[in-house]
């Protein structure tokens, strides 16, 4: 009778045609370890197997390009024989069951992808996706999400420089977490996760084995239902003190020149590291088990090569110089032992109390999963969301509606989030937490890379591809305003169940939109990650793809955000380009927040004049003529001339536009950015140049924010009375 049921089947996450597929590679019937290795290996969360033939469509090169994806993390030339490696990855299931530990663990896995390339880790930014506040778990998730970043963060000892945190019904039940890491490494030094060299010993290097986090690829590639909570096993446990220990001891290794290539043990353990190393190199790679520390007893090879366990590294060394790897970890006090060896039959063998457990294609496990072409032939799923805008008055009192705007979860201040993270350390931070984009210098190359994450689900829920490209705009924008030049992106794709047409065209759509946009504004994807079946009991998430992208700028002097003092001209560099069509403006978080509903499509960008806009204000932050810069985003021009205000210093504001004010003050139009400065000519002339409009809003004043549109007075309030709601709001809704 065969040992392999349906049950069992089910249980490792594979259909009965995979299982069939399986066979044929095979030519026989899997042994059950065998069938949780292909488990997790074609599971999606490793294999990519509904996006694959999507991900194809995005650009990933460019000059500055030496590594894209397919390694454990991109790497762009910054300049002075320097890299930088970075990427994003989600821990979005296991923050759900267990948000210290899913949160904590995220980070540690993303840091692990940057110093198994040879790079130091500098820089951690995260993309947090809660539910309404007043939802029964959201608080609690959000406090040990928050809790496990830091944790993990500031014992390791990176500095976390920013992020974004959003708030929406969607996310009740499956909150995101994405984490964004940098390292900077020289070239000669990076490396590479291949095993190469038949005959070199494989070696196991880190903390011990256990059961903890075992399947849990595979469980972060299904839709959570009524028992999820009962998963909390399969999310792992993480020890960053440990995994400082394993950085340094890692990086030191690697300069003795005996690794020839190196993987961390993340989403699958020791299956994932072992069989995507052979494949890369197309040699095979045999170990035994008896060999791999272990932290419990009674171990199956099953649970060994599943297991999640954190801060556990693979190494390939030279034959001959094992001695010198082993005297490096044991001088940190790190286990490392020789479990293995690379072959030259292209398998991944695995020896477990004196038999053969496993014995399969290295390429078939890393690379010949089953790819689907999913349908996708159905409209993007909107949420109930109509196309046409409703009848809305004009607001009565739009300074009334500004307060309660800049209360709102996604607007107010973070300060709560991010004053729990250690963003100083290492002392490489220029620009930190709350700014447009966050700046660490590369002390190396005398230069330095800023950072920014963005993603809107509102404006992809309504049409995934602009909705994407607004994202994009934005981070380059970002960057481009602290004197910037984007040069390369990350992506982490979230979204719901693939198998549903209509979830699957919004990926489609956003892939689509992304790769038109990263062509345009000249940032190749490096890497990145995909995470599906974000949903609880059928409900999905909004469409929520992230992007993370990088700037080099030659010196770091930073543009500040807020105006420093009075007596500066106030100008808008891109002009105020207000649609006046209401479908565009049922995305922005005047409609989600005062008008409590959402419609139809979001802004419209004009690529082409959003460019431009990027050029001049990079030249005018360049140029030292802008006193301090800041982009028109969520929340629009209201919004915006508001956070400019909060060091103290705020303005009188002229306008004379024939628009109702609710779009004058919160349309979110792209292509904007405020500039405080006491040169407004040689502002003005770079904007010339560059054929943008830069229209003079008025001039800064000392402790209120007035806006006045023709005769109409709109805002005139103190400084105090802005700032308070803003600054309280958060840290008020999570301690009632």
């Amino acid at each position: 009778m065969s040992s392999i049921t349906p049950d069992l089947i089910a249980r490792n996450r594979l259909t009965q045609s995979e299982y069939d597929k399986i066979v044929s590679l095979l030519g026989r019937e899997p042994s059950p370890t065998e069938l949780g290795i292909f488990g997790v290996m074609w599971s999606e969360h490793c294999s990519y197997k509904s996006s694959k033939i999507h991900l194809k469509k995005l650009p990933t090169r460019s000059k500055l390009v030496l590594q894209g994806p397919g390694e454990n993390a991109g790497i762009i030339d910054i300049g002075g024989g320097y890299c930088i490696a970075f990427k994003i990855e989600s821990h979005n299931h296991p923050s759900f069951i267990e948000p210290f530990q899913g949160a904590a663990t995220g980070v540690g896995g993303i840091l692990r992808d940057i110093f198994t390339m040879g790079a130091r880790p500098i820089a951690v930014m995260d993309a947090l996706r809660f539910g309404s506040l007043d939802a029964p778990r959201t608080k609690s998730i959000v406090k040990g999400v928050v809790s496990g970043i830091s944790h993990y963060g500031n014992c390791f000892g990176v500095p976390t420089i920013g992020g974004e945190t959003v708030f929406e019904p969607c996310y009740n039940g499956n909150p995101l977490v994405n984490v964004f890491a940098l390292g900077v490494a020289k070239h000669g030094d990076i490396f590479y996760g291949r095993a190469t060299g038949i005959g070199n010993p494989v070696i196991y290097v880190g903390a011990k084995t256990g059961r903890d986090g075992i399947q849990g690829a595979s469980m972060a590639s299904e839709e959570f239902n009524a028992e999820s909570s009962s998963k909390r096993p399969n999310v792992q446990v993480g020890d960053p003190f440990m995994e400082k220990l394993l950085l340094e001891a890692c990086l030191e290794a690697m300069k003795t020149g005996a690794i020839v290539g190196i993987q961390d043990m993340g989403a699958a353990g020791l299956t994932c590291s072992t069989c995507e190393m052979g494949s890369r190199a197309e040699t095979g790679v045999e170990i035994d088990l008896k060999y791999v520390p272990q932290r419990e007893t009674g171990m199956t090879a099953y649970e060994m090569m599943l297991s999640e366990s954190q801060e556990r590294m693979l190494l390939v060394a030279e034959k001959g110089r094992e001695d010198e790897v082993f005297a490096v970890f044991k001088k940190w006090g790190l286990d490392a032992v020789t479990i293995g060896t690379v072959t030259d039959d292209g398998l991944l063998r695995v020896k477990h109390n004196g038999e053969v457990m496993a014995e399969l294609s290295n390429r078939a496990l890393a690379d010949e999963a089953p790819i689907y072409d999913r349908p996708h032939n159905a409209k993007p799923y909107r949420a109930n969301a109509p196309f046409d805008a409703p009848d809305f008055a004009p607001s009565a009192d739009v300074q009334a509606d500004l307060i309660r705007l800049l209360g709102s979860p996604d607007l107010c201040s973070k300060r709560w989030i991010w004053e729990q993270y250690d963003h100083t350390v290492r002392t490489n931070t220029v620009q930190g937490p709350g700014s447009d984009a966050a700046i660490v210098r590369i002390k190396e190359t005398g230069t330095s890379v800023a950072m920014s994450l963005d993603g809107n689900g509102r404006y992809c829920l309504l049409d995934p591809r602009e909705g994407v490209k607004l994202i994009i705009a934005e981070c380059c924008r970002n960057l481009s305003v602290v004197g910037a030049e984007p040069v390369a992106a990350t992506n982490n794709l979230n979204f719901g169940n693939p198998e549903r047409p209509e979830i699957m065209a919004q990926l489609v759509e956003a892939v689509e939109g992304m790769s038109e946009a990263c062509t345009f504004f000249e940032t190749p994807i490096t890497g990145g990650n995909v995470s599906l079946y974000n949903e609880t009991l059928g409900e999905g998430i909004f469409p929520s793809p992230v992007m993370g992208i990088v700037g080099l700028l030659p010196t770091a002097v930073p543009v500040p955000m807020e105006f420093p003092k009075a007596g500066l001209q106030v100008l808008l560099i891109g002009g105020l380009r207000i649609d006046e069509n209401l479908q565009r403006f049922g995305g922005t978080q005047y409609a989600k927040n005062i008008l409590n509903t959402i419609w139809g499509l979001p802004p419209a960008l004009d690529m082409d004049y959003e460019k431009r806009v990027q050029t001049a204000i990079r030249e005018i932050a360049r140029a030292g003529v802008a006193a301090s810069a800041h982009d028109l985003g969520d929340g629009g021009l209201g919004v915006a001339l508001a956070e400019c205000s909060f060091g103290g210093v705020g303005a009188k504001i002229e306008l004379n536009a024939n628009v109702r004010a609710d779009l004058l003050l919160f349309a979110e139009s792209p292509s904007r950015v405020i500039v405080a400065t006491s040169d407004a000519k040689a502002v003005q002339a770079i904007a010339q140049k560059h054929g943008v409009e830069c229209l003079r809003l008025g001039e800064t004043m000392r402790e209120r924010l007035q806006i006045r549109n023709g005769a109409s007075t709109l805002v005139d309030a103190s400084i105090a009375e802005l700032k308070c709601p803003w600054s309280t709001a958060l840290e008020s809704s999570l301690a009632s």
